[in-house]
């Protein structure tokens, strides 16, 4: 929730007189009053003003980056000939490159990264574990599971062709996860769906183990799949998983407001018309949703859902209608500058991106975990 002045006081709470006897002027902080003063709303208008200001900005760094992603490469493009077949595409070697593989490449980076960035802020509010990410439920495990059975039972060695096993895998991982961990009195409680995220994505670790050891022809394209990769990424990939994107987005907005009011507990929430259990499988839903998308499009991707939402809430404070945004906005600036890095440090060869993330953001969150105790969720 915001931290300034405004918030409703706790239920039962009595305005205390002013000192004196005398009733609490408007302006006034005596403890327990309900109205906040001037001072403390221009203090909220100032803090949602900066906030405001700040996303904006990493809206401009995003199409910054976006714009470096199109123009820097393996090949080099001069600038004033990549913006030109950026808008004339003349059928040009140049116009080929760009509108055939960095164009869609950037697109994909963008979404597969707002979509991770997004699941990682929504499994940790749900589960209120700020070290929780979109593996946590299973759900990159599931999805890796579909693409080894494609591999493995029917020969298939196409992102195309294995895209839509791996989202199944993905929703049928997330589905037994959460009927795990909604057994008993309690219902799906965070620790439930954190101890049966563990106890499936352990067991999905050791089936894709052993698809792997008794296929090895179909052991190097996983390998290729599993390290997390833009390269070679076209529209064939981007539109089909584009829908479940969009949808999967839409809901994650929806929950704002409700993921706040579950941040206060499940009891409290209930009080303030929540409903504990319809958000969760809301959000599991929306998980589901992004991460099995993004995943199945470009392969399982670590650090981007972990640390984004830890960033975002350093910035905008732990009101999730602050958090989601930021977190919709950074992840993909993170994973396009990340791609970024990977395609021009070793020309002509790439370091995938799924690499990169890895080698760029440990260090970065390390130092963020001991420059100050992880956001409060």
């Amino acid at each position: 929730m915001p931290s300034t002045a405004g918030a409703a006081a706790e239920p039962g709470t009595r305005t205390a007189p002013a000192p004196g006897g005398g009733s609490a002027t408007r302006g006034s902080t005596t403890p327990g009053s309900t109205t906040p003063g001037p001072s403390t709303r221009g203090a909220g208008t100032r803090g949602t003003v900066a906030r405001g200001a700040g996303l904006a900005v990493a809206v401009g760094v995003l199409f910054l980056l976006a714009l470096a992603s199109v123009w820097f490469g393996s090949k080099g493009i001069p600038l004033l000939q990549t913006w030109d077949v950026l808008w004339h595409n003349d059928g040009s070697d140049e116009a080929v490159v760009i509108h055939e593989y960095r164009i869609p490449r950037t697109i994909l980076a963008m979404l597969v990264g707002a979509s991770l960035g997004l699941a990682g802020a929504l499994m940790q509010a749900l589960t209120r574990n700020p070290l929780a990410d979109p593996g946590l439920l299973g759900i990159t495990m599931g999805a890796s599971t579909g693409v080894a059975l494609a591999l493995t039972y029917l020969g298939i060695t196409t992102v195309l062709g294995y895209v839509w096993l791996a989202f199944a895998g993905a929703a049928v991982a997330s589905v037994v996860v959460y009927a795990l961990g909604s057994t008993g009195a309690r219902g799906a409680t965070p620790e439930r769906l954190v101890v049966a995220g563990a106890a499936v994505t352990a067991v999905l670790f050791a089936v894709n183990s052993g698809l792997m050891l008794t296929a090895p022809d179909a052991f190097e394209e996983f390998r290729r799949w599993q390290v997390g990769s833009l390269s070679g990424r076209h529209y064939d990939v981007l539109l089909p998983v584009l829908p479940f994107m969009a949808v999967g987005v839409v809901a994650a907005m929806l929950l704002m407001r409700p993921l706040n009011a579950l941040a206060m507990g499940d009891d409290l929430g209930r009080a303030l018309g929540a409903h504990p259990d319809r958000i969760r499988i809301a959000g599991a839903v929306a998980i589901t949703l992004l991460c099995g998308a993004a995943t199945a499009a470009v392969g399982p991707i670590g650090f981007v859902g972990l640390a984004v939402p830890h960033v975002a809430r350093f910035v905008a404070g732990p009101d999730q209608r602050w958090v989601l945004p930021y977190s919709l906005v950074l992840a993909p600036a993170l994973l396009v500058g990340a791609d970024l890095v990977g395609r021009v440090i070793a020309p002509p060869a790439e370091i995938q991106v799924g690499i990169v993330t890895a080698v760029l953001g440990v260090p970065v969150f390390l130092a963020l975990c001991r420059k100050r105790k992880l956001s409060s969720l």
